[in-house]
């Protein structure tokens, strides 16, 4: 046996159980099992870069890794809702709505768009699309309310225009913009 296969049967053989505890305390006893393998897959991949003690480290990844695994459940949970909605009611009102949001959207300035989508689309907290624009989160949070209210602005302002019937398209580069900005 290697030191280092030595050395993680040891580090196993001590944080296996406290780690499992830690998950089934924050996740349940259906997905500590695949937690714990993740963790110290993990762990044999950066052996190097686990310090001594090591459940500290082990529990920081376990806690990543089921962080990981909700917002993997999260996006699930959404394109399941999104089949769902496609599949009931009305699809022509529903491409409706989603247009007027589309022509709203365009006709935001970028900044706004940028906020919504990363929010919206992407799925960031206000902490981390506050890093990706460079702000505080609370500062993130503000633009983000201002966005919204505007957003709400033009799709009332849109709804009222013209019924759809006589509603002229989008101009393509604002719709083109957006698909882009989407990829």
């Amino acid at each position: 046996m290697t030191e280092d296969s030595h050395r993680f049967t040891r580090m196993y053989d001590e944080c296996r159980q406290r780690v499992w505890a830690y998950v089934v305390s924050r996740a349940g006893r259906q997905v500590a099992d695949e937690v714990v393998s993740e963790t110290f897959a993990i762990a044999w991949r950066r052996l190097d870069d686990v310090p001594e003690p090591a459940l500290p480290w082990l529990l920081g990844v376990a806690r990543n890794v089921l962080r990981d695994n909700v917002r993997a459940e999260v996006r699930r949970e959404s394109v399941a809702a999104e089949l769902r909605a496609w599949t009931e009611g009305d699809v022509a009102d529903q491409v409706t709505e989603r247009m007027g949001v589309l022509r709203a959207l365009a006709a935001l300035p970028e900044d706004d768009r940028e906020i919504l989508i990363l929010v919206a689309w992407h799925g960031l907290s206000p902490k981390e699309a506050g890093q990706v624009v460079g702000c505080s989160s609370a500062a993130f949070r503000v633009r983000l309310h201002r966005a919204r209210k505007r957003l709400k602005q033009a799709m009332d302002v849109g709804e009222s225009a013209l019924s759809p019937a006589e509603s002229p398209e989008p101009s393509l580069p604002h719709v083109r913009n957006l698909s882009e900005e989407w990829s």
